[in-house]
């Protein structure tokens, strides 16, 4: 279906500078950024297309407050959307506007001390003997050698995963340990580099005895590295 257009840009307020309006229109983007919700928007849209109630459910918030943050970051130029029946369905415009938030996410944490404390706190001290590149994955995927570990919920495994991935969400992953097989290595992964399920799930199945690890990034970057995808 055809994309609903996207409000005008705002005018700048004067254009009597030229750079200054040229950096208003630049300053717009980290405008739509500039809240913690609309951050949390963009990492879930990466995972693929959804409604406005999903968005909300996900992020914990109202379908209204969830609606008007979508406006602003359509305004912004960062989302898209489409009509599905009576559903608005909302995407990302590009790939490009993830690695935008990934960058700023990356910046923050290496150079404002309280954000790295923030991400610790959230993520914990991640152990690079614990990582596995997307090539080592692939190569051990197509060898057989590995589980993989979709931790997300299910509707987002739906939208897209990787390609013989097995879906267990994080909160029921204690109560089906035992349908894991035994002696394998477990490799998880979720929804990028500064989610938790990951981190938290290989914690839950080192400590049930299982060698586990979890993967470079997340699904958005084995997409964008135009690796093998599935869907349903």
């Amino acid at each position: 279906m055809n994309d609903m257009p996207l409000d005008q840009p705002e005018l700048a307020t004067s254009w009597a500078n030229p750079k200054t309006a040229l950096n208003e229109q630049f300053a717009r983007i980290g405008k739509a950024l500039a809240s913690p919700h609309r951050v949390e928007i963009v990492e879930l849209l990466a995972q693929g297309e959804r409604s406005v109630d999903l968005l909300a459910a996900r992020a914990g918030i109202t379908v209204g407050l969830a609606s008007a943050h979508l406006q602003v970051l359509r305004r912004a130029g960062l989302v898209l959307a489409r009509r599905e029946g009576a559903r608005v369905i909302y995407r990302l415009a590009g790939e490009d506007v993830y690695g935008l938030l990934v960058a700023v996410q990356t910046f923050a944490a290496d150079h404002l001390a309280e954000a790295g404390r923030a991400a610790r706190d959230y993520l914990g001290d991640a152990d690079p003997r614990e990582l596995v590149s997307r090539e080592e994955l692939l190569r051990r995927v197509k060898l057989g050698d590995a589980i993989v570990l979709d931790l997300r919920p299910v509707e987002e495994y739906r939208v897209g995963h990787i390609a013989g991935a097995l879906s267990l969400p994080l909160e029921e992953l204690e109560a089906r340990l035992a349908d894991l097989p035994a002696g394998v290595e477990v490799v998880a992964y979720c929804r990028g580099p500064f989610c938790a399920l990951a981190p938290r799930g290989v914690t839950v199945l080192r400590r049930s005895g299982k060698r586990a690890r979890r993967l470079v990034g997340g699904f958005p970057e084995w997409r964008s590295a135009g690796l093998p995808v599935a869907v349903g």
